[in-house]
């Protein structure tokens, strides 16, 4: 047996040195998350409480922006487009479990498969809405082809402010079903194969295997699929810029388009408006996210 080499400091200096260095290790992406995360949330409360074109003098005005903000019907409408993204961007999570359930098999070919459902990950949201603008365009569009070969007359999905909406989620949920299944492959490889062969020595199988044994040991994947899955939705601006720029008459607008468009777009360059936004809308996640954590910190506590 190796005997440890001998550590001449004092006792003192080696408590210090263990007290420090866990800090020392932390310190660069502490100050990282303090410059990019911290110290810009508490800039967007501040600005949200001014008067601001971007350029010129700040002028204090309280909660001016926020009370314009209570009667704004355009917010309203945005709030809800997020709402309805909320809700039907959650299908991924599923979705994507189901997929990587059939793709976590060893039958011929399925790294062809793999491929294709991994495609709609690796290119970016700017072809995605093109490739959906493009499906859903009025002549030329395979859906619009088919609705009308079915009922005789044609839809214009991003040209309906009852539709376009649902036509732009569809087109989000491509990549995130993707992402999803990733993160669903990832957590199924590291599935203990003995507890599998446990259940099936006890009879269990098929949904009663996926839910009693599998799925708890996927908690981990599900916790980071779901939050991520609530910070796509509610941060959804690429689609909407792309497919439609929040029209038709701003009834695909979101609350991240929204601010762009009081903030920065020609319609603005109220920094305090749009900072007032981000602030609400940073609420909102803040609220699902914590909820999750703590959901997650019971579970692990076992309370």
């Amino acid at each position: 047996m190796t005997a440890l080499p001998h550590d001449p400091a004092p006792p003192r200096a080696r408590r210090t040195r263990k007290t420090l260095t866990p800090w020392l290790f932390l310190a660069p992406g502490m100050a990282m998350f303090l410059i990019y995360v911290l110290i810009p949330i508490v800039q967007s409360v501040w600005v949200s409480f001014h008067d601001w074109d971007g350029l010129g003098q700040m002028r204090w005005i309280g909660l001016a922006n926020y009370s314009e903000l209570w009667w704004d019907d355009a917010f309203y409408t945005s709030l809800k487009n997020n709402v309805i993204w909320l809700v039907l961007y959650m299908l991924a999570v599923p979705a994507g479990l189901m997929i990587a359930l059939f793709l976590n098999q060893t039958v011929r070919g399925i790294r062809i498969y793999k491929s294709l459902f991994f495609f709609p990950f690796v290119i970016s949201q700017v072809v995605v809405g093109l490739i959906f603008s493009w499906f859903y365009a009025p002549g030329f569009g395979l859906l619009y082809a088919m609705i009308e070969w079915l009922t005789g007359r044609g839809v214009a999905i991003l040209a309906e402010e009852d539709y376009v909406t649902y036509g732009i989620i569809a087109a989000g949920l491509w990549p995130q079903i993707a992402y999803c299944m990733i993160l669903y492959l990832t957590g199924l490889n590291a599935v203990a194969p003995d507890q599998i062969e446990a259940a099936r020595l006890d009879g269990a199988k098929g949904w009663r295997m996926l839910w009693h044994v599998v799925l708890p040991q996927l908690r981990p994947a599900t916790f980071i699929a779901v939050v991520m899955t609530v910070i796509g939705a509610l941060r959804s601006f690429d689609l909407v810029s792309i497919m439609t720029s929040g029209g038709p008459f701003g009834s695909s607008r979101v609350l991240s388009y929204y601010m762009y468009e009081q903030a920065l777009s020609e319609y603005g360059y109220r920094m305090g408006y749009g900072a007032a936004i981000a602030v609400v809308l940073f609420g909102i996640m803040m609220i699902f996210i914590s909820g999750f954590i703590w959901k997650m910190w019971r579970d692990e506590k076992g309370l």
